[in-house]
């Protein structure tokens, strides 16, 4: 059976948190599960994470709770072992990823659906600026920065452009999210 774990991914400020409470809920009757990050960062800005401390962070590392973490802009992103609980169980596991570390992902997990999060330059400048983490200059460099992925061509891969209405956009997701459930 195809795992059902759906990796989403994209640039800061495209919508991925926007996307994901979106579907978790219109899915929340269905047997899908929203992993949450853990984050060496305050809580805050609507993101489904926990925010631990370095220390913490790196005590839980250690002891092999993460299936998934990576470093990106100089915080540490981890997704707990619980996933594969929810794997086991027959669950379709929904997860905020990182294009850099996506192929190490697949290596762990194979069998699951990428879905990258794209939106207009401008829709991205907008949305950072709107957050307030970063200065405007921190927003230009991130902006200029375009983040290597690649997929490997056999897996499963979609598109969704969220420069519009998170309505039409999150219908998008969850029709993805639904369809990989069913496993088709």
């Amino acid at each position: 059976m195809k795992a059902r774990l759906i990796y989403v991914m994209g640039p800061s400020g495209a919508g991925k948190d926007s996307l994901l409470g979106f579907a978790r809920t219109r899915l929340a009757t269905h047997d899908v599960v929203f992993a949450h990050r853990y984050i060496t960062r305050a809580d805050g800005g609507g993101e489904n994470h926990i925010a631990l401390t370095e220390t913490e962070f790196e005590v839980r590392s250690r002891r092999g709770l993460f299936a998934l973490q990576w470093r990106s802009h100089t915080l540490r992103y981890g997704i707990g072992v619980e996933i594969d609980l929810w794997l086991k169980l027959g669950c379709t596991v929904v997860l905020n990823g990182s294009r850099a570390y996506a192929s190490e992902a697949l290596a762990r997990y194979p069998q699951m659906t990428f879905v990258h999060v794209e939106a207009a330059p401008e829709v991205l400048a907008a949305r950072l600026a709107s957050r307030g983490r970063e200065t405007p200059g921190q927003i230009v460099a991130r902006l200029a920065r375009q983040a290597p992925f690649g997929i490997p061509e056999d897996a499963s891969f979609a598109r969704i452009d969220n420069s519009g209405s998170l309505e039409d956009a999150g219908e998008a997701f969850v029709d993805i999210v639904c369809r990989v459930a069913a496993g088709s």
